[in-house]
């Protein structure tokens, strides 16, 4: 899995590609607390490129989300593809996490 991070009016953008399962769902943990503790707050993760999640991949999102609570700064996912959306509705992560369909939406809600 690639991460491509963008900085954004004081918001990181998390661009995700590939596979996010049991062996990247580390990697992107590792990742995003390395931004946490650089003192950001806002994060949009955008999925477009997210090709599959697997529960492993679900953790590690959940993982960010708690991160951000704890710090209370805010997260959004957007541009998610059809299979990825299908998980995160079986799984119930669509009601956990708030959802858009552009990247631009997304930041405008967490501003």
């Amino acid at each position: 899995m690639t991460i491509t991070e963008q900085l954004q009016d004081g918001i990181v953008l998390l661009s995700l590609e590939g596979r996010l399962d049991g062996n990247s769902s580390a990697g992107l943990e590792s990742a995003f607390a390395k931004l946490v503790e650089q003192g950001h707050g806002k994060f949009v993760f955008n999925l477009q490129g997210l090709d599959y999640v697997s529960s492993a991949g679900l953790r590690s999102l959940l993982s960010a989300a708690k991160m951000v609570k704890v710090i209370q700064g805010k997260l959004a996912l957007a541009r998610m593809n059809e299979h990825v959306k299908e998980v995160f509705d079986m799984s119930g992560f669509s009601a956990i996490f708030k959802l858009y369909e552009t990247e631009e939406e997304a930041v405008q809600a967490i501003k």
